[in-house]
């Protein structure tokens, strides 16, 4: 017996099938901006997807964590170079510093 559970659905029209991939990747994204990123665990890739932080700014804070240890509160992240309070508040709800 199949399980069709995970199956995509058939439309009858592409505009039907292009909402539906639309919808499809509009909830990853938002999944994606929701997910809490512990700054003391996270990859760089993990890192990208807060604002305002790019690959050059990921790696200074994963290199500020491996020179300088944990990171003890969230606030300590303006510490890393190019991190200013204005990143740290629109990232607030997001960051973490432990699990």
């Amino acid at each position: 017996m199949l399980n069709n559970a995970h199956a995509a659905p058939c439309f009858d029209n592409p505009q039907r099938a292009y909402a539906y991939l639309l919808a499809q990747e509009n909830a990853k994204i938002q999944a994606r901006d929701e997910a809490t990123v512990n700054i003391n665990l996270a990859s760089e890739g993990e890192l990208v997807s807060l604002n305002g932080i790019g690959s050059s700014k990921a790696q200074a804070i994963i290199l500020y964590r491996e020179m300088f240890g944990e990171f003890k509160t969230v606030d300590e992240l303006a510490k890393v170079k190019g991190i200013g309070a204005k990143t740290l508040e629109k990232n607030r709800r997001r960051l973490s510093v432990q699990d």
